[in-house]
């Protein structure tokens, strides 16, 4: 209801609101990398043709790396668990304030997170 009000007074919102599920169903919906490939292709396209500021860095970063983004649609997987051990890793460190022996960081890390 709220959303129906907003969209009638203000398309622009309504654009980029479909612009924004669009990309969403995606990674949500394709089935292979050619799928994948051709969506994001029409949907950078779209973006381009609104002329939003805002769709720019989301954009640009899919330009420069669809090929890794596309990785994903191959299996369904993303490397948040790694990131997540590096998180843990250099909140660890920090907590140490730094590291001064690396034979005995590395022993710590194995004992307490392997």
């Amino acid at each position: 209801m709220i959303r129906k009000i907003l969209f009638e007074h203000y398309p622009d919102i309504k654009l980029a609101f479909k612009l924004t599920q669009r990309l969403r169903d995606i990674f949500n919906k394709a089935k292979s990398v050619e799928v994948a490939y051709t969506k994001l292709a029409h949907w950078y396209k779209d973006v381009e043709n609104t002329g939003f500021k805002a769709f720019n860095t989301i954009a640009n970063t899919i330009n420069i790396n669809y090929r890794s983004i596309l990785n994903y649609f191959i299996n369904r997987s993303t490397n948040a668990s790694a990131e997540s051990f590096n998180a843990k890793i250099k909140t660890f460190r920090s907590q140490f304030r730094g590291v001064k022996n690396i034979e005995f960081f590395l022993y710590r890390l194995t004992t307490i997170f392997a």
